[in-house]
């Protein structure tokens, strides 16, 4: 798990050689940056790191560099990125590495190194000898979408890096609001421990008054309006939506996402699947589809369809000009409120 590697980074117990792959880019740099700024000082920096893309590099010449003695400290960071020969991919490489001389590194790597191994793919080729060899001998970090466990205790681990607490309604509410991108969380905690800075702590009031929302959970809130009744409310959120320059088509097309999700979730739960399993198969994170799950309990199947279907029309009547595009979704908000999907 990438929170307990972090955790090792932090007390400075390091390995030699790190593996760290997969599509989420976030946990990739920052799985880089807490190596770099923990195992070299900024003085340092200029004498102990190196970073090499293997686009444009062979890797020998990084390795020859890893064996290089620090200077001015006690190790040396060298981060390789793009390792493609990892991969199946086929592709006409513009430089030809001498993989047995990586594999001969990474079984004796230097003592004084810490090689940080970059590859932003989704998978590696496992029946290649250098993968085997390095998932056996390096510590792996696979950079994928945090499950609903992972990406509250990263919430908490993010908050006690600021110095402060969030209680656990809270970090509900912040994914709720904020949805899971780890970019934006990032950036919504470190303004709310900002804010938080004099109490030291994070509540449910300061997540709702000061979490910026995206357009996605925007659209969510939208929807758990309507159906819980509170139409003022949704048609409130959607005006505040146009304030914004949001484009309707824009609104519309995330609306019907949302619906074929809540669909779709329906139908795979009645199947026996459980959130993970969901997730995977619709592409999306696990805290979406348990968010879809609660919207669900409020459609039956034909309502969904003929939701679904109304949004599809709709698009079509406002591509074609014989509807007002804010006028079809105010329209279809009404609708929706009045159970007219029957």
């Amino acid at each position: 798990m990438v929170i307990d590697t972090w955790k090792k980074i932090e007390k400075s117990q390091f390995a030699a050689v790190y593996l760290v792959y997969g599509n989420e880019s976030f946990i990739i740099n920052e799985t880089k940056q807490r190596i770099v700024s923990r195992a070299i000082s900024e003085e340092e920096m200029d004498f102990n790191f190196s970073s090499y893309d293997l686009e444009e590099t062979p890797i020998e010449v990084a390795i020859e560099d890893a064996e290089t003695f620090p200077f001015m400290g006690e190790r040396r960071v060298v981060v390789i990125q793009n390792p493609v020969f990892l991969t199946a991919e086929k592709t006409k490489e513009k430089v030809e590495h001498n993989i047995k001389r990586f594999e001969q590194y990474i079984q004796s790597p230097a003592p004084y190194t810490i090689l940080v191994i970059t590859a932003n793919y989704e998978k590696l080729d496992e029946r290649k000898k250098i993968t085997k060899s390095l998932k056996k001998s390096a510590e792996v970090v696979e950079a994928k979408k945090l499950n609903e466990h992972e990406l509250k205790s990263w919430v908490r681990e993010r908050a006690a890096g600021n110095s402060v607490q969030i209680d656990e309604d809270a970090v509900e509410l912040l994914l709720t609001l904020a949805g899971t991108n780890l970019m934006m969380l990032t950036q919504e905690l470190d303004k709310l421990s900002l804010y938080a800075s004099d109490t030291n702590r994070i509540d449910v009031e300061v997540v709702e008054r000061l979490t910026a929302r995206s357009l996605e959970q925007n659209i969510f809130t939208l929807v758990d309006k309507v159906v819980h009744r509170r139409i003022d409310e949704a048609l409130r959120i959607y005006y505040d939506l146009l304030k914004q320059n949001e484009e309707p088509l824009k609104i519309l097309a995330i609306l019907a996402g949302q619906f074929r999700l809540i669909y779709g979730t329906k139908e795979l739960s009645r199947r026996g699947y459980g959130q993970q399993k969901i997730a995977s198969t619709l592409k999306v994170h696990p805290f979406r589809v348990k968010l879809a799950a609660g919207q669900a309990k409020h459609f039956n199947d034909k309502q969904l369809a003929h939701i679904i279907d109304t949004l599809s029309q709709g698009d079509y009547e406002i591509k074609t000009g014989k509807i007002k595009k804010e006028l079809m979704i105010e329209m279809f908000l009404f609708k929706l409120h009045d159970q007219s999907f029957t």
